[in-house]
């Protein structure tokens, strides 16, 4: 008898985007995206950076439409659903409880499983679909809130290696970008700004050189660029200088960290992963390097869809209904040798 696929509905809410999406869970683990759709809000452009409570409200007045939307797009009725999936943490903890809530009233009343999910799982899952992954592998999770590097010996466990000692590499990509005044958010405005600059024109010295671990820092090249700013360096060279300072710490580090763990797979996830120097600069290790399918890096719905399909396949049994909502959630579940 044939076994039907699975489909399961993910909801992220777990910062300013209001993620919703489909992924099918076909007979052998294999999964593909149906559906993902993200409302982006703008609200917060005005103040340089997320308002939690304002975050909040917009989730509650999009998220009926943002899964309606899904639906339509994956061609389903909500009936079709076979489990529900919700970001619990990290995150701001009021805009994540609109989207757990959600995912655990629709689950309740389809009598479906519901599975809460860790935002940073879901980050390292969506690359899942573009490749099966399989452990071991190392995994970067480089984003406007987070910068982690994890070696994932097997399936369900991480250790953390390595990760930032102060900004994570998003946020110092949407300081800098409002410093020179590119807009926001700063990723984006920072990668096409440094095509038209001259990387050499602001010093900026690559952190934490001569390190012996894997920690990543960025508020040095903060620093520098507001220094080189103050001197009247312009916009586009310092979007070029920080770019490659960044970019070239975030790469360095993570291959030095793959050849201790002895590791040839790397996912790298996450906002940030979206940036074509990135992208380039990795394609150059000899390592292989996976990225999410477009339109996974940044937060998003598929991502916890994914991770909601990585639980079913490895046995894992649903989450109850008091799963609350946290602010503070390591994924890590072994700590790193000293």
């Amino acid at each position: 008898m044939k076994t039907a696929p699975k489909r399961i509905l993910g909801i992220d809410t777990s910062c300013d985007d209001t993620g919703v999406g489909v992924v099918e869970l076909l007979p052998g683990g294999h999964v593909r995206v149906l559906a993902n759709r993200v409302w982006s809000q703008t609200v917060h452009a005005q103040y340089g950076g997320v308002m939690p409570e304002l975050a909040s409200r917009e989730h509650v007045e999009r998220i009926d439409q943002i899964m309606g939307d899904a639906l339509a797009d994956a061609g389903l009725k909500v009936s079709d659903l076979s489990a529900v999936a919700a970001t619990s943490g990290p995150g701001l903890v009021g805009a994540l409880l609109v989207g757990l809530m959600y995912g655990k009233g629709l689950a309740q009343a389809l009598d479906v499983p519901f599975y809460a999910a860790h935002h940073l799982e879901g980050h390292i899952f969506a690359a899942a679909s573009e490749a099966e992954l399989h452990a071991p592998y190392l995994a970067l999770v480089v984003s406007g809130g987070h910068t982690h590097l994890f070696d994932v010996p097997q399936e369900g466990e991480y250790v953390l290696v390595g990760a930032t000692r102060d900004d994570a590499a998003g946020e110092a990509f949407d300081k800098i970008a409002r410093l020179a005044g590119l807009g926001y958010p700063g990723g984006p405005a920072i990668s096409e700004a440094a095509q038209r600059g001259n990387p050499d024109a602001v010093p900026f010295k690559e952190p934490l050189q001569g390190q012996k671990g894997f920690e990543f820092s960025f508020s040095g090249l903060k620093t520098a660029a507001l220094l080189a700013h103050k001197a009247g360096a312009t916009p586009e060279d310092l979007a070029a200088g920080f770019e490659r300072a960044a970019v070239r710490t975030l790469v360095k580090t993570t291959v030095r960290a793959a050849q201790a763990c002895g590791r040839e797979t790397v996912v790298v996830s996450g906002g940030v992963a979206a940036n074509r120097a990135l992208r380039e600069a990795f394609a150059q290790t000899g390592l292989r390097v996976v990225f999410p399918g477009k339109g996974l890096n940044t937060d998003n719905g598929a991502m916890i869809a994914l991770a909601g399909a990585a639980a079913i396949t490895a046995g894992r049994a649903p989450s109850t209904l008091d799963a609350g909502a946290t602010a503070y959630a390591p994924l890590a579940n072994t700590p790193a040798a000293s």
